[in-house]
């Protein structure tokens, strides 16, 4: 059965890549948006290779107080309306509140918070007069408890968590999904760029691959709901909701000290 437009942020690599790859064979049209052009390029090439009866290639920086607005423009003078929506785009950072430049930190916000919200709001209005639609926001178990030393990273994704479930309530009987998927520590480029790929978190045994964490995605999404892919992952959230929180933010501190190389 096909999607309709699906919209796909983040989608040059990653758990974004992996996504649109998917869903490219369900798609009457697939349009995918990351920063650099040149790999949006190829990336869309191969995924029209896969299946996907049009793709379209739409460089967009996120990350940037501009960036959802001017793409959700650009996608406007197409008059191009979307029925799936994958907020994948999105990166951490290691270090402390105090060391780590305040741009990179209020870029984060921007990107993984911000540009979701306003992408989110610029298309339901459409979803909602078809009376159809999908909404996949990428969040993490990051999101579930507090992170020293990724302190910004981890709230985002709270807040991306909180964002997504109170929105699948506000929907419900509208005929639009909400979906939040929260992967655990996974084999992307995420933890290079983040500057924690020496660190434990990244090292330890139930690092997923990819691929298993946008089978999980994609198999849900005519579902919604929260999807954690993993039964470890599942387990981290649930241990978590009767441990005591300091005992919680004291495993996430010494995990992140590690990674950054804090004392």
């Amino acid at each position: 059965m096909s999607l309709g437009t699906i919209l796909v942020t983040g989608a040059s690599g990653g758990i974004g890549y992996e996504i649109a790859k998917r869903l490219a064979p369900r798609a009457d049209r697939l349009i995918l948006t990351a920063r650099s052009a040149d790999r949006l390029a190829a990336v869309g090439a191969e995924l029209q290779a896969l299946g996907a009866p049009a793709v379209d290639v739409v460089p967009a920086d996120l990350a940037t107080a501009g960036g959802a607005a001017a793409l959700l423009a650009a996608l406007e003078g197409r008059g191009q309306g979307v029925d799936v929506l994958v907020n994948n785009a999105g990166f951490g950072a290691a270090g402390s509140v105090a060391e780590l430049d305040l741009a990179v930190q209020l870029e984060m916000i921007q990107l993984n918070v911000t540009s979701l919200v306003t992408l989110t709001r610029g298309l339901l209005p459409g979803m909602l007069a078809r009376r159809r639609g999908h909404v996949l926001n990428v969040a993490s178990v990051a999101g579930f408890q507090p992170g020293p030393y990724m302190a910004v990273y981890y709230a985002t994704k709270a807040f991306v968590v909180s964002f997504s479930e109170a929105l699948e309530s506000e929907l419900r009987d509208t005929g639009v999904i909400v979906q939040t998927l929260c992967p655990g520590p996974t084999r992307t480029g995420f933890a290079a760029r983040a500057g924690a790929e020496s660190g434990a978190l990244f090292r330890q045994p139930g690092v997923m691959d990819v691929g298993p964490v946008a089978d999980a995605a994609v198999a849900a999404l005519g579902r919604g709901g929260t999807v954690v892919p993993g039964f470890r992952n599942r387990l981290l959230i649930q241990s978590q909701r009767v441990a005591p929180r300091r005992m919680v933010r004291g495993i996430v501190e010494r995990l992140n000290r590690v990674r950054t190389g804090a004392s």
